[in-house]
């Protein structure tokens, strides 16, 4: 298909619709305003639904009852919107409701700025809600991977019936690529478990209420399992340049990005320097990491956050490989020259301290 400039918001709200998705409920918010404007325009040419809700908390209960009755729907928003989604979230976790959230971070914590971070990490990978449920997650890097990423979205909650959450920070929210989008696809028909049709032949009420102990540990086991599955069988990240390197970099969105440039910078001045960009962040790609870590001597890591994806690259290495951490944050982005010259002078210490102490 013909490549198309496309800002990233909306290739996401493209992608969702070419891939069967009819309905969007959302509120705007920078920088991911341009996602619930796209919807506006091109949900109803599709013979869907586009709602701006009152506010977040709202939004993220109408996609309970939309994904109840089998609709693939979607909403989006930034840090603020998407802290009074957890609650939602974790609904929606319980109820096995697929749905798909577009996070577009910004900074924070409260309202912060409008400037891209990536501060939404333990929030969304984590879980931010109540309970022992995840959400899957998926770190585009580019206009291209928000329009495949939010396909692979789709699919991913229908499969795992869990919500899936697009996590991008504002700068490949609002950059500009070619973009070729996938061929659409037919709307799916709502699933047997679906509530659907007349109340004599519901097959069920979905719910998150279990009132037994007994049951609700049943209940969450069997999340549980779900979750583990989706650890072994859909943990994605790129790798670049590690066949030879000596230290690998480890970022995702934007940064995975600028460290593409900090790589063959690097190598032109003698570094041996390759890159991990997870593009699941949960699933995490540990078992890629740790596959690295034994043939490599260390791992940076670059985020626009205070260290968030970093605490899971240590938890992955337990300590059996250093790990180093570079950041910014409140809406400023590191060039590449500025991670170099942190490599630079944290590795040459690194040396040193070899010399000296043997």
């Amino acid at each position: 298909m013909k490549a198309h400039l496309t800002k990233g918001n909306e290739a996401i709200v493209k992608a969702a619709v070419l891939a069967g998705a009819r309905a969007f409920y959302g509120y705007p918010i920078t920088p991911a305003s341009e996602i619930a404007e796209a919807a506006a325009l091109y949900f109803p040419q599709a013979g869907g639904v586009f709602l701006q809700a009152e506010s977040e908390v709202a939004s993220v209960n109408m996609l309970y009852g939309s994904a109840s009755a089998g609709v693939r729907c979607m909403s989006a928003s930034s840090g603020p919107g998407i802290s009074l989604m957890q609650e939602g979230l974790s609904y929606l976790a319980g109820a096995e409701l697929p749905c798909v959230v577009a996070d577009i971070m910004r900074g924070g914590p409260g309202l912060g700025n409008i400037a891209p971070e990536q501060g939404d990490y333990n929030q969304i990978v984590k879980g931010g809600g109540h309970g022992n449920y995840r959400t899957l997650a998926l770190a585009p890097s580019s206009a291209q991977e928000m329009a495949d990423l939010t396909t692979l979205a789709f699919d991913l909650a229908d499969r795992y019936r869990n919500p899936v959450v697009v996590l991008a920070d504002g700068y490949v929210g609002q950059m500009m690529e070619p973009v070729e989008f996938a061929a659409p696809r037919p709307v799916p028909p709502p699933p047997d478990w679906a509530v659907t049709g007349a109340a004599a032949t519901r097959k069920n009420m979905l719910t998150s209420l279990y009132l037994e102990p007994d049951v609700l540990e049943r209940h969450v086991r069997k999340l549980e399992a779900k979750y583990k599955e989706a650890e072994r069988s859909e943990a994605r990240a790129e790798s670049w340049r590690t066949e030879d390197a000596e230290i690998v970099l480890v970022g995702y969105g934007i940064i995975g990005r600028i460290l593409k440039a900090v790589v063959e910078l690097g190598r032109a001045r003698g570094m041996a320097l390759g890159l991990l960009r997870p593009i699941t962040l949960y699933p995490f790609p540990a078992a890629r990491i740790r596959e690295l870590s034994r043939r490599v001597k260390a791992f940076a890591v670059v985020e626009l956050s205070t260290g968030q994806m970093v605490d899971d690259v240590r938890l992955t290495l337990e300590g059996r490989t250093p790990v180093e951490f570079f950041s910014r944050v409140g809406g400023n982005v590191p060039s590449a020259e500025d991670v170099l010259a942190f490599l630079a002078s944290k590795f040459a210490a690194c040396r040193e301290e070899v010399l000296v102490h043997g």
